[in-house]
């Protein structure tokens, strides 16, 4: 899930990956960044007065118009940069803790330039790599690939994902 001294040493930062389901299909929702060209997770600084999850929640709502269930614990850890090295400031990396959030209702974001739009996970992995350094784009790789782990076992445990036994046999009866 990541080094402790790796998140020590870096800013945090706290995201909602944002996921529903089409049928047996998983899509992921994806908003602008703010310079407009490149696509990522709903995602900002955590606040101390909310749990880390409620802020991930909070980030979702904002730039998304997301709403629906967040886990309470992060499922995953990842590297994200912002900033060129050509420019003031240069890049800076953060650790994002990546919380998992199934929507069940959209709304109009508070923040009107972010586009949100629903990918399947290959197009999401795509759009997330695009202009990106290899080695940030596979750490957005990543939290699709957990994400999606996740996603299965917990509908293979309530017996909802259709590759899971028990889904098979409600529906053969």
């Amino acid at each position: 899930m990541g080094s402790p001294r790796i998140a020590k040493s870096l800013p945090l930062q706290v995201a909602a990956v944002c996921y529903r389901r089409r049928g047996s299909a998983i899509e992921f929702l994806l908003v602008n960044t703010n310079g407009g060209s490149k696509w990522t997770f709903p995602k900002g600084s955590p606040e101390a007065r909310l749990s880390h999850s409620q802020a991930a929640e909070r980030e979702a709502a904002e730039e998304a118009g997301a709403l629906g269930t967040i886990e309470p614990r992060h499922f995953h850890l990842y590297i994200h940069s912002k900033g060129v090295f050509w420019q003031p400031g240069g890049v800076q990396e953060f650790v994002i803790k990546a919380f998992l959030m199934e929507v069940n209702q959209t709304r109009r974001p508070d923040e009107a330039l972010r586009q949100p739009t629903w990918f399947s996970p290959d197009e999401a992995k795509r759009r997330l790599a695009k202009g990106r350094e290899v080695k940030y784009a596979r750490e957005l790789e990543a939290a699709i690939d957990r994400a999606l782990d996740r996603i299965h076992f917990h509908s293979a445990l309530l017996g909802t994902d259709p590759g899971s036994r028990h889904a098979r046999a409600a529906a053969q009866s």
